[in-house]
């Protein structure tokens, strides 16, 4: 069975203000107008023979969106590993192929990024049998994408000898050059770029890792053992996990093994890592300018202009990202637009929260957006979905006034239940224990007003709720 395995760790902070840490790229539609990176990643392996239910491995923060983009997707068997500290690929791997063989002794991964672009989805089918072919002789197989540039920032792997029509053995693993040595390699036709996925069978993976990272397979194996079940997901403790060297799949299996084989693999790869990455995955008009959203140019050219929430006017600029959010706006040029990240890092020495927050914030039962923020008040719009409801809780520092603009609000206070539609409202005062939940067919829309001296999110105390947070 041909099982994939979608790894889910990154936080795409290279993507910000869009990405952000507890809401990154690969559960947003950046290449699609309606479809995430994740969603994408799986419904291009729809077709290939024998594939079985995916195993994501994620953290604990982005456990719901995981689960809420499965179900979108018809996926409701397979497992979500929850990883409690990143210890880089090779264990994280390492836990679902533990999961892989509970399932079916003959488990052969097919191992993703959970946030790259495939346009070819035809070439990454034929280049998954033959790999899977390979895996099935015991070979440990990665993809190596054809170079259509000298590219400087990604690894290469070299070609070795032939073993099979569109597959060769590895002669060795490259560190990102220089561009002179990357153009020596595009030259050549003897490298490849390192895409970061692989087909194996579980059990050679484990063996492999077994003989060469034998304190890592011990802690992965004693985790997963010591794992518990929590509603959809499979919880690794951290006081085992944390003990585990941290290394990545590369490093620790790929250049040690004896059995490493690659096939290259042209279809259109993108690893969607910068905005000039998704200028370049994009259509570019006739200016080779690549937009998104509300965008009005003049004279400008091959740039990236992106409107999340309004418009955004770009005049006389060439070789541009610019990006608008509710509540940031990035100006860069291309060149530079890697340099994000340090832009992202100053923001969380600053504790500010536009690293980690957009204005809308997503929950397992809905999500919310501040409106309106102030002093001693804050006016915030609260959608639940269907069937879902939030904790039974308390605040100690603040009221709420609950507007229905929309749907149907069961609304516990103390004792009290009540049922309240459209136009109807409430009234939660200060250290009430209440709940609101959403019993109708289609999402519940409020508008809630919070008074108080002190409105952060963390004056929550739970009482119950049905999602173990």
């Amino acid at each position: 069975m041909l099982i994939p395995v979608l790894l889910s760790g990154g936080v795409g902070s290279r993507l910000w203000p869009v990405s952000r840490e507890l809401y990154p790229k690969q559960f947003l539609p950046l290449a699609d107008d309606k479809r995430t990176l994740f969603q994408q990643t799986l419904e291009r392996l729809q077709g290939l023979p024998g594939l079985g239910e995916p195993i994501v491995v994620c953290n604990n923060e982005h456990r719901f969106l995981v689960a809420q983009q499965l179900r979108e997707g018809g996926h409701t068997g397979g497992s979500i590993l929850l990883e409690p500290i990143g210890r880089n690929t090779a264990p994280a791997i390492a836990l679902a192929a533990i999961d892989a063989l509970k399932q079916t002794e003959d488990a052969v991964l097919l191992v993703l990024p959970a946030d790259h672009v495939i346009r070819d989805w035809a070439a990454l089918h034929r280049a998954a049998v033959t790999a899977q072919a390979l895996a099935g002789e015991g070979y440990i197989v990665t993809f190596g994408i054809v170079p259509d540039q000298p590219e400087t920032g990604y690894g290469y792997i070299r070609k070795g000898a032939p073993l099979r029509e569109g597959a060769c053995s590895v002669s060795h693993f490259a560190e990102k050059p220089d561009l002179a040595t990357a153009t020596a390699y595009l030259s050549s036709g003897d490298y490849l770029w390192n895409s970061g996925m692989f087909v194996f069978r579980a059990d050679r993976y484990l063996e492999e890792l077994g003989a060469h990272a034998p304190q890592m397979l011990d802690v992965c194996r004693q985790a997963y053992e010591a794992g518990t079940e929590d509603l959809d997901f499979i919880r690794i403790p951290k006081d085992i996990f944390a003990t585990c060297p941290s290394d990545s799949i590369d490093y620790a299996v790929m250049e040690r093994t004896a059995r490493a084989a690659v096939v290259p693999l042209d279809c259109g790869w993108n690893d969607v890592g910068s905005w000039p990455a998704l200028w370049q995955a994009g259509a570019p008009d006739a200016d080779g300018n690549v937009t998104r959203g509300d965008v009005m140019l003049r004279d400008v050219g091959n740039s990236y202009v992106r409107a999340e929430s309004r418009l955004a006017a770009v005049i006389g600029l060439q070789d541009v990202v610019v990006i608008e959010t509710a509540d940031a706006v990035l100006v860069s040029s291309k060149d530079a637009a890697q340099d994000v990240k340090h832009i992202v890092s100053a923001l969380k020495k600053a504790g500010r929260g536009e690293a980690l927050l957009h204005t809308r914030v997503y929950r397992p039962w809905g999500t919310y957006e501040s409106l309106v923020e102030s002093d001693r008040f804050q006016v915030k719009r609260i959608v639940v979905n269907p069937g879902q409801q939030l904790s039974l809780q308390m605040h100690h520092h603040r009221a709420e006034h609950w507007i229905v603009v929309k749907g149907t609000a069961r609304v516990t206070c103390g004792d009290n239940e009540v049922t309240l539609h459209e136009d109807q409202s409430t009234y939660i005062p200060i250290g009430s224990r209440h709940r609101l939940a959403n019993p109708g067919k289609i999402p519940l829309e409020i508008i809630e007003v919070q008074s108080g001296s002190y409105l952060g999110e963390d004056d929550i105390v739970r009482f119950d709720d049905r999602y173990g947070r």
